[in-house]
């Protein structure tokens, strides 16, 4: 497994740059192409830096900014990577940096902006989206990223409508994007339920976003999206991270904290060959906490089983799929042995072992009420 961070940094010495339309709108055409030429030239520079802290820090994923050519797509001021005066030096640069991705078996990716929105009833916001993402992945060709990651869009009043105008809006994709294209289920409008069928019947691969998937549920439990969202993937799987910023109890659980609490991990994701990016305010700070914390593996867990009486059994173990197998052996645990059946209906990733006794200790003295709420909090 490898954890990936998005974009930018909070406290690194590595930024990319960007310009308005508004200001290359003032210049001369020529003296406009010039800028962006050295604004894309540097920004090629920056993801090198990007992904050699990547590769330093246990950091096996990078998400490229939407910007990296910046203001690329836009209706007056956009260009082709042609008309650039340096347009063979900074592909070259950019070609530099897919060379040392595969040199260090890193991986790169993108994820357009919200207003790529292939399902739209407007024609001219879907000739926009299909722009914006064949300049993207015109880019991901040059540095090796295997996915350009979209959300499924709007309802429009009609999800099942709007679900058949995404797929058939898909035709309008060169091979360039339909190879590298994703799609993620969303806090509000799309769950895993929703898009699973038209990954499946389309060849998209979903990326599973277990935050969003605990804002806007479907009646699926987490490890089934799980196991239904790795079917989709014909090379390393990608799912998303992310906490919410004042609990799963405070108000808009869908905004992201600066970091990611460990216990909102799903324990059956580690061991598993996939990359999760990581969606949290602190950037690189966060990504190396949580690495720190999950110990890529080695980590402890707290879990509840529902036994065949329905009473709720706690453990801690540091292999997950293990235990549950003893229990189900009735090796485990005498309590369980005479009441199985026992489902696992709660799981959580402690950084220790010291930390998973102390959680496992603090369950034990919640009510039943409580326990029963907190398990539906991470359904």
């Amino acid at each position: 497994m490898r954890l990936g961070l998005c974009c930018i940094f909070r406290d690194q010495p590595i930024g990319f740059v960007t310009t308005t339309a508004t200001s290359i709108g003032k210049m001369k055409r020529s003296d406009a192409l010039a800028k962006l030429s050295r604004l894309c030239m540097e920004n090629a520079a920056a993801l090198l830096a990007a992904l050699h802290f990547c590769h330093d820090n246990g950091i096996g994923c990078f998400r490229i900014n939407s910007q990296i050519l910046p203001i690329k797509t836009h209706p007056t001021c956009g260009y082709e990577v042609d008309d650039l005066p340096e347009s063979d030096e900074i592909v070259r640069r950019f070609q530099e940096c897919g060379t040392f991705v595969r040199k260090h078996k890193l991986r790169t990716c993108f994820h357009p902006d919200q207003f790529v929105v292939l399902n739209s009833p407007r024609r001219d916001v879907v000739e926009k989206s299909v722009h914006e993402l064949e300049y993207q992945a015109e880019v991901a060709e040059w540095v090796g990223a295997d996915v350009v990651n979209i959300h499924g869009g709007g309802a429009y009043g009609d999800k099942q409508k709007a679900l058949a105008d995404f797929a058939r809006n898909l035709k309008l994709l060169s091979r360039r994007v339909r190879t590298r294209l994703t799609v993620e289920n969303d806090d509000k409008t799309y769950t895993p339920a929703d898009l699973l069928p038209i990954c499946k019947a389309k060849g998209i691969p979903l990326v599973y976003d277990v935050h969003h998937h605990r804002c806007n549920p479907d009646g699926m439990r987490v490890e089934q999206a799980t196991k239904e969202a790795l079917t989709t993937w014909d090379r390393e799987p990608m799912f998303h991270i992310s906490s919410p910023l004042e609990g799963w109890t405070g108000p808009k659980s869908y905004r992201h904290h600066d970091f990611i609490d460990v216990r909102d991990f799903p324990a059956h994701w580690l061991g598993l060959d996939v990359t999760v990016e990581v969606e949290a305010k602190a950037k690189e700070i966060a990504v190396k906490k949580l690495l720190t914390e999950l110990k890529m593996g080695t980590g402890w867990f707290v879990y509840l089983l529902r036994c065949a009486d329905r009473s709720l059994y706690t453990g801690i173990t540091n292999d997950v799929p293990r235990r549950l197998a003893q229990h189900s052996a009735g090796t485990a645990s005498r309590y369980t042995r005479s009441r199985l059946p026992a489902v696992l209906v709660y799981q959580e990733a402690q950084a220790s072992r010291s930390h998973a006794l102390k959680r496992e200790f603090a369950i034990k003295a919640l009510s039943r009420q409580e326990k029963e709420a907190m398990i539906e909090a991470r359904r």
